[in-house]
């Protein structure tokens, strides 16, 4: 997935939080944004995501060439951030149910198959919000990596994350988003994004 950005910004009120931001993200590759807290990171991963409107400056979108429209671009997309909500009242499989509703897997994964993959499938009926920190990261990195989208954005992936977890992330990028666009946002955590061959930097305005 192709993705163009030009001469990007937002504001809120009166403040921009980025402005005059240009950038293409190519089909394939993996992308590291780079900026301290309060730098806009995460606000353009919701502009990227679709999930929030540029207040100058244009977004477009290409899928093997074709543009995909705005209000279709949350069918390519898939999300990791640590602000994101799931529902605390499900258990893992039943999570896992709840999001094939709308978004399948890679590989045609199937939810043990995934919850193999989570390395949390001893949890049983254990409701999501009586995991720890770091399960609940790992479920929410699962999820989006194993979604069969496109484009891939993580918002400090390796938050609340030990290193055996660390390490599982890795291997989670490496099997199976080989081929998607990849964006990371982080703080400098190189854990983060040591698989990524660009890297750009956004800095608070």
């Amino acid at each position: 997935m192709n993705i163009q950005l030009i001469n990007a910004g937002k504001k809120y009120g009166p403040h921009w939080i980025f402005r005059r931001f240009s950038i293409e993200f190519s089909e394939g590759k993996k992308y590291v944004i780079l900026g301290p807290n309060g730098s806009g990171k995460s606000t353009l991963l919701k502009i990227v995501s679709g999930g929030s409107t540029l207040s100058e400056g244009t977004i477009e979108y290409f899928l093997n060439q074709k543009k995909i429209k705005a209000e279709e671009v949350f069918r390519y997309v898939s999300v990791a951030a640590p602000w994101l909500d799931i529902p605390e009242e499900y258990s893992l499989e039943e999570l896992l149910v709840f999001h094939t509703q709308f978004k399948k897997l890679v590989n045609n994964i199937t939810v043990k198959d995934a919850m193999k993959i989570i390395g949390l499938e001893h949890t049983g009926e254990k409701l999501y919000r009586a995991f720890s920190s770091g399960m609940k990261q790992r479920v929410k990195l699962a999820l989006a990596i194993l979604t069969d989208a496109p484009l891939l954005l993580l918002d400090e992936p390796i938050t609340a994350l030990d290193n055996k977890a660390i390490e599982w992330y890795k291997a989670m990028i490496n099997t199976y988003a080989k081929d998607k666009t990849v964006v990371v946002f982080s703080n400098s955590r190189e854990e983060e994004y040591a698989f990524c061959s660009e890297q750009i930097e956004i800095g608070a305005k």
